[in-house]
């Protein structure tokens, strides 16, 4: 693992038993241009492997995009990750999201999470927000399909609709709850 992501993944641990919640550490961020080449790709890959996503993000307010968000834990965890929030193709604004956890765990895991804003008012809401929580400030429905399943617009009533993936693709039966997104300078 680079040093750079052993470093947050200490930080947000290290945070998480001083505290209840993980903030995201600004001293930490990447730069506008590393996390835009990383966004890229990971909207590439969702577009490759969910039939239909091409689509289905065209019609969206905006997409939020986290390319690689970090998990480790032993009994106290945590997990960060930084992203960029895409308003008709472009760069609005960048976020990190950060969570914590206690329980049994042991061992780290990398993710890709992509919230799709479907209405307007969803996304003027998480805009505006000055550290959004899933689950709290609005509801994040969780896609979950089998293969060859298309998506569209059509059939996706909710207002916000979000996609992890991990090394092997798109990974069900996870939850965003408790992930706090907060807005980064860049």
């Amino acid at each position: 693992m680079p040093k750079r992501t052993l470093l947050l993944l200490a930080t947000a641990i290290a945070m998480t038993s001083a505290t209840s919640t993980v903030a995201p550490t600004p001293a930490y961020a990447g730069s506008a241009k590393e996390i835009d080449i990383k966004v890229d790709a990971a909207i590439e890959r969702f577009y490759d492997e969910v039939g239909g996503a091409r689509n289905f993000v065209s019609s969206a307010s905006g997409v939020l995009v986290f390319p690689s968000v970090i998990k480790a834990g032993l009994v106290i965890g945590g997990e960060y990750g930084e992203g960029a929030l895409r308003i008709d193709g472009k760069t609005a604004d960048y976020y990190a999201t950060a969570a914590a956890s206690i329980g049994f765990q042991l061992g780290a895991q990398a993710k890709t999470v992509i919230l799709v804003f479907m209405e307007d008012n969803a996304l003027k809401a998480f805009r505006s927000s000055e550290g959004w929580e899933a689950g709290v400030d609005g509801s994040v429905a969780l896609i979950e399909w089998g293969a060859g399943e298309s998506i569209d617009s059509t059939n996706v009533k909710d207002p916000i609709v979000g996609f992890v993936f991990g090394n092997k693709g798109l990974m069900y039966n996870l939850t965003l709850e408790g992930s706090k997104f907060t807005k980064l300078k860049r």
